[in-house]
């Protein structure tokens, strides 16, 4: 056995069917009474609804949350932290939503209670991504780990079928990094692969019948086991370059990690063969690359940038600042290389 470093998360954590039901139970644990909810535009019923159960707990509904988390509505919603008098947040919803619970946290200190609706894995992480003027940056800090998270199998029955697809990718892609990570230790390489391996079989039986409790529930605790991952060690060239997509040409987050992912996975196939086999293996494949392309392209997923926003002519400015500062990676990071990668995935070739 290696030698190996593994910084374990404080948390709580609560899996199962109709968990949200102890969504008050976990407020006034945390020694709270006065909650703010927040929400997309787009799952502003299911919020009123949480409200209304939660009643005098519950202050507010601020429902706007928005992806890439742009700093101006941050701003917007912590004016209503404060005029509301909140003293926890509890997001309900996906990454958006998650992240704008932890932009709180960073500048309040408030504690946060999320209940994913998606398979983000952004709620298992101490890390955030924010936007401003275009360009979106990450910092990793504990002040933005939820103290609580409620997986409630139930609210995930009705994802629909293509963002089962690419939020399960998104979550595929923060263990594949994960594995060969420069922070990388056997207790979370074994936790990616058993995440990646979820997540694998649990899609092609969501497509079948979305209403699979089973195939739900592997999925959404493959969400958590590779969010786990996400947060417990660093990521390499494929979130670097997901973030550029994402916060400077305003790409949809999901859809350009299922995208990127194959391509990213190839970038780096030579450098990390003991990733790579346990990627295979967890897929059931004797190619991780042409695996991931294949889980999402046979399930319905985009699997071209330009399918998704991208225009041809951005490539090149994507590459220059993915490069600008880019994150550790096991390959070296060449420009005319990563350009290559942009062009794959632009026009979808199969890795």
């Amino acid at each position: 056995m290696q030698p190996f470093i593994y910084n374990a998360l404080p948390s709580r954590v609560i899996f199962g069917f109709g968990t949200l039901a102890q969504v008050a139970e976990e407020i006034r644990a945390l020694g709270c009474s006065r909650a703010l909810v927040l929400t997309t535009p787009h799952q502003r019923a299911s919020g009123e609804a949480l409200v209304a159960k939660l009643g005098e707990l519950a202050v507010g509904l601020y429902d706007n949350a928005t992806m890439h988390t742009p700093v101006e509505v941050t701003r917007d919603a912590l004016g209503v932290v404060k005029s509301s008098g909140a003293d926890c947040v509890v997001a309900l919803g996906g990454g958006s939503t998650i992240g704008l619970g932890k932009a709180i946290a960073l500048n309040t200190d408030l504690p946060q209670i999320v209940i994913p609706t998606t398979y983000a894995g952004s709620e298992a992480t101490p890390i955030i991504g924010q936007t401003e003027n275009g360009l979106k940056t990450t910092q990793r800090t504990l002040k933005v780990l939820p103290e609580v998270i409620i997986y409630d199998v139930d609210l995930t029955l009705t994802l629909p079928a293509q963002m089962t697809v690419t939020s399960g990718m998104n979550a595929i892609a923060h263990a594949v990094e994960a594995l060969y990570s420069k922070d990388a230790n056997p207790l979370i390489s074994m936790l990616a692969e058993q995440g990646i391996a979820a997540i694998g079989r649990a899609l092609p039986r969501i497509q079948l019948d979305p209403q699979d409790k089973e195939a739900r529930s592997d999925a959404l605790f493959g969400a958590w086991a590779c969010g786990v991952c996400l947060g417990a060690v660093g990521m390499s060239i494929h979130h670097k370059l997901c973030h550029t997509l994402g916060g400077s040409f305003d790409l949809p987050h999901a859809e350009t990690h299922t995208v990127v992912l194959p391509h990213a996975t190839a970038y780096n196939a030579d450098a990390a063969p003991e990733a790579m086999a346990r990627i295979a293996r967890a897929l059931g494949v004797d190619n991780a690359a042409q695996g991931l392309f294949d889980l999402a392209a046979s399930n319905g997923a985009p699997t071209r940038l330009a399918d998704i926003g991208m225009e041809e002519v951005d490539l090149a400015r994507a590459v220059e600042i993915a490069c600008s500062s880019p994150y550790w990676n096991p390959r070296p990071i060449e420009p005319v290389a990563i350009r290559k990668l942009l062009e794959n995935a632009f026009n979808g070739n199969r890795p």
